[in-house]
């Protein structure tokens, strides 16, 4: 009875290890950068560092989202501590509207924890009307912490990439349809 009761406990306790590792995982990467998942600031550095890096601007569509996306510029130069605003352009191409949201990271997936952005369309779905074309916003810098990181001496480029993702319209109640609860009257 001992055993029966250990081994069903063990169980329980490897399907709550298993459902708890996907957020414990997600955290994770957002608290240290892991994977080159990029930091959300709250305010802008103290002050601009003289060292420079060249920021590559990556944009992906996955299949099923019929639009166009491309940063304004391929690469800029940026000072270390600065803030930075670059724009990314999207385009919905079909007839109909859609939804999207953006994934994001950096490489090389050191540098994540010193990615910081104070504000990005990434943050938020995406709605594009039939044809609409719009300015997509990234306000970020480059933490002055990165200087102390001995592994990161050499580094000269940090790619930014984002891959966009259609999303599915959430089905709305039917007393949202925009039909009314009244009785119909002849």
């Amino acid at each position: 009875m001992i055993v029966a009761a250990s081994c069903g406990v063990f169980v329980a306790l490897m399907v709550g290890m298993a459902y708890a590792a996907v957020p414990f995982y997600d955290w994770f990467c957002r608290a240290t950068g892991f994977g080159g998942r990029t930091q959300v600031a709250t305010a802008a550095p103290k002050g601009a560092l003289g060292r420079t890096i060249t920021v590559r601007f990556d944009a992906n569509v996955a299949g099923g989202l019929p639009w166009r996306f491309e940063p304004e510029q391929n690469t800029i130069e940026v000072r270390i501590g600065e803030v930075f605003t670059v724009n990314y352009i999207a385009q919905n191409l079909s007839a109909r509207e859609t939804l999207g949201q953006a994934a994001y990271n950096v490489a090389p997936p050191t540098t994540g924890a010193y990615f910081q952005k104070i504000n990005c369309f990434c943050f938020t779905e995406q709605r594009l009307a039939p044809g609409e074309k719009r300015e997509m916003p990234v306000v970020f810098y480059v933490d002055p912490a990165l200087m102390q990181d001995a592994e990161l001496n050499d580094l000269n480029t940090i790619t930014l990439s984002y891959s966009f993702y259609a999303l599915r319209e959430q089905s709305k109640p039917v007393a949202d349809r925009g039909t009314s609860g009244t009785p119909r009257t002849n």
